[in-house]
């Protein structure tokens, strides 16, 4: 029987064969008779080792932390009504925890954060907000499908109409459900409200406090249609209520993208329309388009295109809006480093934005890279003067200059310089007080982001089919 549980155990008919050949204790018939038990014997053992599976279970914990210092400067120009004191230098910095336990069928993750403020009038030192940019759970369904529930990060396509907007120190994240499911065709339906939240702390800090909407449904979608060409479209309802008559309202934003790629060069056209009403109890019939077309010789980049947010002819009217508005993304990548325009309608008077740009990205060596980028700004429609229409749409032009260096793996250094050539139409904006002054900004960034810990178990285990 040891000679046979070897058999089975090893499942090698060679070795069954030098066996029997150098047997020389039995006779003839008795070895024709145990050879036909073991050959019987082999087959069994043979067809419960096709029929067994084995899993590999794993388990994985990894903490890594992040400390973002970022010293800015500006002058001559303002983001909000708010800002009045001119120049301003102030630091602020993130300081992160990110947390990660995943098995094969479940995913833990939590990310509590720390935003510090320095150099605020009247204040050395200040803490921003003591908060989670996310804390979720995601449970596996299948090997493609899965659900996270909590306060997650939601950054789909290029990040102009959802994004985790990175740059800001709080970032932005939302609360709910989100199911998902990757295989060829990556597709996700996300379910989002919102809470009463803290107010011992700014909500310009919080991750959460700023958003305004009730309810938040968005369907997105990835598939490629060819080798060359990917579509993608993103579909949401922002659900608001008005708090004078506890009234519901629902903003629609329909659309998507379609790129085409080959040998380094890059097209694309994204495009959406949005309708619904608005607060002030508008109809919304308004659209936003992005052309732009790219080339990359392997260590520059060049990114040619414009963004076109409509707007409204005629600001008079109460029963119409055509003004777009880019949800939940970010401008910056798009618009700038400034960030003259980032409220929309708010930031334009209703009347609607164009943005030709020019990006240029050249990688120097491993470690070093360089943004430089220029933008161009039009209203769509004159804006007004004491109710009246003003000649031209030009606003003015933007330059930026970005150096990206990555002495190590964990640490990395980034430093930028902007200006503007504002018009005397920024005047009526309220994004500059005179035109004739140069708004500049420049920024220093230091983010270290070592991994603290990264524990990882593996067995493997063999089950029957």
């Amino acid at each position: 029987m040891d000679f046979i549980n070897l058999l089975c155990l090893s499942n090698n008919y060679n070795t069954l064969a030098t066996l029997l050949r150098t047997s020389t204790t039995y006779d003839f018939a008795l070895r024709k008779i145990r050879l036909l038990k073991v050959i019987f014997l082999v087959m069994f053992c043979s067809q419960i080792s096709v029929s067994q599976s084995t899993d590999t279970l794993r388990r994985e914990l990894t903490i890594d932390l992040e400390l973002r210092p970022r010293a800015e400067y500006r002058d001559n120009f303002t983001w909000t009504p708010a800002d009045s004191v001119m120049p301003k230098l102030y630091v602020t910095q993130r300081n992160r925890l990110s947390i990660t336990y995943r098995t094969n069928r479940l995913r833990l993750h939590a990310s509590p954060q720390e935003i510090h403020v320095w150099g605020e009038t009247g204040r050395f030192s200040r803490v921003g907000s003591v908060n989670f940019f996310e804390a979720y759970a995601e449970p596996a369904i299948t090997k493609y499908l899965s659900v996270r529930v909590g306060r997650q990060a939601i950054s789909l396509d290029n990040g102009r109409i959802f994004s985790a907007a990175p740059w800001g120190q709080q970032s932005r994240a939302h609360e709910g459900v989100r199911i998902l499911f990757k295989k060829k065709l990556e597709t996700d339906l996300t379910f989002a409200f919102t809470r009463p939240y803290s107010k011992h702390f700014e909500a310009a800090y919080s991750p959460v406090s700023a958003h305004n909407y009730k309810y938040l449904v968005v369907h997105h979608l990835k598939t490629r249609l060819s080798n060359r060409m990917t579509l993608t479209t993103i579909n949401s309802i922002d659900i608001f209520r008005r708090p004078a008559d506890e009234t519901y309202y629902q903003r629609i934003t329909n659309g998507g993208r379609l790129e085409y790629n080959q040998n380094g060069l890059y097209g694309t056209v994204n495009a959406y329309y949005q309708y619904g009403k608005n607060a002030g109890r508008e109809k919304i019939r308004a659209y936003y388009i992005q052309p732009e077309v790219s080339a990359n010789t392997g260590r520059t980049l060049i990114r040619l295109g414009a963004e076109i947010l409509s707007g409204d002819k005629n600001t008079a009217s109460k029963e119409l809006s055509s003004s777009f508005v880019p949800l939940y993304g970010v401008a910056w990548k798009f618009m700038g480093n400034m960030n003259l325009f980032t409220r929309f309608p708010a930031d334009v008077q209703e009347k609607g934005l164009v943005n030709p740009y020019l990006f240029i990205i050249h990688q120097a060596g491993k470690r070093l890279s360089l943004r430089a980028d220029a933008h161009l700004f039009y209203s769509q429609y004159p804006l007004l003067r004491e109710g009246r229409e003003i000649d031209g749409k030009y606003l003015g032009f933007e330059s930026d200059l970005s150096l990206n260096y990555k002495p190590v793996k964990a640490l990395e250094i980034i430093y930028g310089f902007s200006f503007t050539a504002a018009n005397k139409r920024m005047e009526l904006l309220g994004k500059v007080e005179d035109s004739g002054k140069i708004p500049v900004w420049s920024y220093l960034m230091i983010s270290f982001a070592p991994r603290l810990l990264n524990v990882r178990k593996t067995r493997i285990r063999e089950r029957l089919n």
